[in-house]
């Protein structure tokens, strides 16, 4: 399998180079909107959109061939993302355009890239830290994209493509439950608090208000400074998000890789979208639509892939109200589970039982011979279940 990863390098470029990127950037932009709105809407192969109007757009925008396949690229990888969520590509902005080999090239020697814009190519030196400086020492990267940041700074997106290392067949399996009390909590009994974090936003969330209540109705000094105050903390709570959530992703996926384990997470697509609609306060709605339970999927998933861990998505349906010991539906009161089979009657923390009931149903789509679950041997006339790593 391949994986790709992207190395996000600040450019350091002159005001004559800066204004060739943005000349760029914005003809590649209108070269997109051209083919969404003159190319048949269906088309979403890009070797089909490019076959219709590959000529128009070279002779319209001054692009180099290059740019024009990968503006032809861009369109229908947009549309097949749009298509998917039952919706339609309606503008592209003008603060990127994608680059290949003949456009794009980096220069180790010098620690620089080279890129072809439509005036002349360029050459700019890139700011690498020393972890950028390890992925790319040797390397000779094939594809990447120019963007313009929120921060008025050009990057590169440098896209590495690598073999990933193939996963073990085993039959231990790490079970992991996500949730907004605990970030998650694995089967292993490790788990990571959503206290602070939700402190943090609640934090950030008062100190926002404040400043647009000031930014809009306070005198011209205090207007000026509130939106100051409200620039330099822009992006400040995501960044403290995402370095949590790396943090318990690497975490969980090297505990996996020291055991010889495959990971089975909670898969939650749509629940935000079910959860909104029940009744609640205005906190506990904005608490919720800011989890960030998919980002925290996602990267378990591609650290899964380099480190050759396999992870595996399941259903979360009754995870949290079925025990582990003996599949019998419970009850669940906040943290605590109780199980209601008199047979059994294990008692503990809600999110550990429902973690290690996502171990049971991984390890059962895991193994050959299609799912099945089986109860332990508290239920008369059935067999004992499989031992799991941290489940028993």
């Amino acid at each position: 399998m391949k994986q790709v990863l992207s190395l996000v390098v600040k450019l350091q470029v002159y005001i004559n180079q800066h204004q060739l990127l943005v000349d760029t950037a914005n003809a590649f932009a209108s070269a997109c909107n051209w083919i969404n709105q003159n190319v048949n809407s269906k088309l979403t192969n890009r070797n089909s959109i490019q076959a219709v109007c590959y000529k128009d757009v070279k002779d319209q925008f001054g692009l180099t061939a290059n740019h024009v396949v990968r503006a032809c690229a861009r369109v229908a990888a947009n549309r097949l993302t749009a298509k998917q969520k039952g919706e339609k590509v309606k503008y592209i902005k003008p603060t990127s355009f994608d680059c290949d080999a003949r456009t794009f090239r980096f220069i180790e020697e010098n620690w620089t890239v080279s890129i072809s814009t439509t005036g002349k190519r360029l050459t700019a030196p890139i700011r690498a830290s020393n972890y950028h400086r390890g992925q790319l020492k040797g390397q000779k990267p094939t594809s990447a994209q120019v963007c313009l940041h929120r921060d008025g700074y050009w990057y590169v997106h440098i896209q590495l493509k690598s073999e990933a290392p193939k996963t073990q067949n085993t039959n231990n399996v790490i079970g992991v439950d996500f949730g907004r009390r605990d970030i998650a909590v694995t089967s292993t009994n490790k788990s990571w608090s959503g206290k602070e974090i939700q402190e943090t936003r609640d934090k950030y969330s008062r100190v926002r208000a404040s400043l647009q209540r000031k930014a809009s109705q306070g005198t011209r000094s205090t207007r000026r400074r509130a939106r100051q105050i409200l620039k330099r903390l822009s992006g400040r709570e995501r960044r403290y998000q995402t370095w949590l959530n790396h943090n318990i992703s690497k975490a969980i996926i090297a505990e996996a890789k020291t055991s010889q384990s495959f990971v089975s997470i909670e898969d939650l697509t749509g629940i935000r979208e079910r959860t909104n609609q029940k009744p609640r306060n205005k906190t506990e709605r904005r608490r919720s639509n800011s989890w960030a339970f998919y980002q925290l999927r996602t990267f378990i998933e591609y650290k899964g892939i380099k480190e050759g861990v396999e992870v595996i998505p399941v259903n979360p349906a009754y995870t949290s109200k079925t025990c582990h010991c003996c599949l019998h539906i419970g009850l669940r009161s906040n943290k605590s589970f109780k199980c209601t089979n008199s047979r059994c009657g294990w008692i503990g923390d809600a999110d550990e039982n429902g973690s290690k009931m996502i171990a049971l149903v991984g390890l059962s789509v895991n193994q050959p011979r299609g799912s099945q679950l089986l109860a332990c041997s508290i239920t008369e006339g059935l067999p004992k279940a499989p031992t799991l790593l941290g489940v028993g």
